[in-house]
């Protein structure tokens, strides 16, 4: 009997030393489906806690290059991951796509303006439009290759209000500080009584999200369990829930 429960302590140390503090640092169109899957990993993971850092991507990938000690980084889009890898902060064969998302164009409900289609934003009631900062957010450098793919850039430049991040036009829209907006359709559906989706807008490049594992992250072992996870059935079960599409 004493022999068994020596063994049970030892085991729970044991399991308790592996344990790990594990940073993400993720899309902020990802806030809320990586905090349930974050959560399902834990409790599946005893001892490990998950820290998340959410933002742009590109400033993500800034942080990352100053030394932030993350072991996880998930991107909006390629291109970050892009920069990402050319700064060699990947480790090797890490690099994997786990999701896909859609760009719409949204208005606050009861708005003002007569948003019928993409075409509208033109038109001359429509003063304010949000969208990310193509220079630094994801959803922005899909919003400009649009609307320039679309012949209207040129019409809705002096019009636009720039975001730091997708979630902070997605307020903007929101709280009826502008009259549409761009974001992702999975931002749309978190505030679906606030906002309407207009038009879901057509991509050049497919909207899919690269997740990679920190080749400098403190906790690599755990941060790879963390990548898996979110590439497992359960990880993609919880984005399916939040409208995320497979890669």
């Amino acid at each position: 009997m004493l022999k068994t429960s020596v063994a049970m302590v030892l085991a729970a140390l044991g399991g308790m030393a592996g344990a790990a503090d594990i940073t993400v640092s993720a899309a902020a169109s990802l806030t809320n489906a990586f905090k349930e899957i974050g959560a399902a990993y834990e409790k599946e993971h005893a001892g490990d806690k998950v820290l998340f850092n959410f933002a742009a991507s590109d400033p993500l990938v800034q942080q990352i290059a100053k030394g932030a000690p993350v072991d996880v980084f998930a991107s909006a889009d390629q291109d970050a991951m892009d920069k990402a890898d050319s700064l060699k902060l990947l480790a090797a064969g890490t690099r994997k796509n786990f999701a896909s998302n859609s760009l719409v164009l949204i208005a606050p409900q009861g708005g003002k303006a007569s948003l019928k289609s993409v075409a509208a934003l033109a038109q001359p009631g429509v003063a304010r439009i949000a969208i990310g900062n193509p220079a630094s957010v994801p959803v922005g450098r899909y919003t400009k290759a649009a609307l320039e793919q679309a012949k209207l850039w040129a019409a809705v430049e002096p019009k636009l209000i720039l975001g730091a991040s997708v979630r902070q036009c997605l307020d903007y829209v929101a709280r009826g500080e502008v009259d549409a907006g761009f974001v992702y359709a999975t931002d749309a559906a978190i505030v679906k009584d606030k906002v309407t989706v207009v038009a879901t807008v057509p991509t050049e490049t497919p909207v899919t999200y690269p997740i990679a594992v920190i080749a400098a992250g403190p906790q690599a072992a755990s941060g790879r369990r963390f990548a898996d996870y979110v590439q497992s059935s359960a990880g993609q079960a919880v984005l399916a829930k939040y409208g995320f599409g497979r890669p």
